[in-house]
């Protein structure tokens, strides 16, 4: 995965946090899902500030069963260890930890109704097994991988949604294992910051997108370019009317470190963009002209039931929250965090 526009992101973000990733230094991190999208960028991030802001590098520990993780682009290292296991069983850590970022999920559609009780397993059982590795280490903070999920599908009153936002949510639905198994993973947070004092912050991503995903995994960016690259037209699922924001890596990961940084503890915050709510129709539009295909557009039946019976209307966050306590404003336009993604897939997926 890595390549000159995912160098120069990681390098965005690393000058993103400034003084504040001083908060690192000579500290280790444990990572669920670090041969995950979002664990790579992590790792990846946390590698350059060790080698060129740290006054003492950090420890990097990443945790994966490679489910749906692909593969790591750090090698192992002095300060980077890798540990095969999956985290629905307890883990054991003889070192000290600081940090634990629970970032490993199943977040795909295509996955998460593939593999519906690992899915629930690794937002419950897993996030239980870290918040009781975070009360032993007496970590100075950690951050679950909650999801814009969460909310499920809102009720247009409450777009953009804010975090205060109580959910509209199936509890039996299609997309039940993974909505719900994440609204169970931030109360057990809750529950551990009320009870033990763990300092435990929740993030609410949505669509996060960027390089290092993979082209099979049916999320709506990467599946319109593996359809260019096969020549063939964009799938749009039902009406195409399903509107969606979206927010690339750089903006993201920013947001997650200030999040993780803080001292907002017991907090969930949405990390977004919320400049450009768009429809899937559109989407591909600006898809098809950025990559310079042709190929069109086709109305399609979802892949499966989490798409053609529960996919949400309407998708756009409320930031006030983080902008206003956490100053994070993301910056990267629809048009610009697309073609970054399409050059790098062409150069990397021949």
């Amino acid at each position: 995965m890595a390549h000159r526009i995912f160098d120069e992101d990681i390098e965005t973000i690393g000058r993103a946090l400034g003084e504040s990733a001083q908060q690192l230094s000579g500290k280790t991190i444990l990572i669920t899902g670090g041969a995950g999208f979002l664990g790579n960028y992590f790792i990846s991030v946390l590698n350059y500030l060790s080698t060129h802001v740290l006054s003492k590098p950090c420890r990097i520990i990443s945790v994966d069963n490679f489910i749906t993780g692909v593969k790591y682009v750090l090698p192992e290292g002095a300060n980077f260890c890798a540990i095969k296991h999956n985290i629905k069983d307890p883990l054991t850590i003889d070192e000290p930890v600081d940090y634990i970022i629970h970032a490993a999920g199943i977040a795909s559609p295509k996955f998460y109704r593939q593999f519906k009780i690992e899915t629930i397993d690794v937002a419950t059982l897993g996030t239980r097994h870290m918040l009781e590795l975070a009360n032993e280490k007496k970590v100075t903070s950690m951050i679950f991988f909650s999801s814009s999920e969460v909310y499920g599908d809102p009720d247009q009153k409450f777009i953009p949604t804010p975090e205060t936002y109580a959910g509209n949510v199936s509890c039996i639905g299609p997309r039940a294992n993974y909505d719900e198994s994440k609204r169970l993973g931030e109360t057990y947070c809750v529950a551990y910051f009320e009870t033990y004092n763990v300092p435990v912050k929740m993030v609410r991503p949505f669509n996060v997108y960027g390089p290092g995903m993979r082209l099979d995994d049916y999320r709506v960016i990467p599946n319109f370019v593996a359809h260019i690259f096969r020549n063939e037209p964009l799938p749009v699922y039902g009406s195409g009317n399903q509107t969606r924001t979206f927010c690339y890596i750089t903006d993201a990961l920013t947001g997650f470190f200030k999040v993780l940084l803080s001292s907002c503890n017991g907090e969930p915050f949405n990390v977004g963009n919320g400049n450009e709510e768009i429809t899937m129709e559109q989407l591909a539009n600006i898809v098809l002209e950025v990559s310079g295909s042709a190929v069109g557009i086709v109305r399609v039946p979802g892949i499966n039931d989490a798409y053609e019976k529960s996919d949400p209307k309407r998708r756009c966050p409320d930031l006030t929250k983080i902008k206003t306590k956490l100053s994070f404003t993301p910056k990267i336009d629809l048009r610009t965090g697309v073609q970054r993604f399409i050059t790098w897939a062409r150069e990397t997926n021949p």
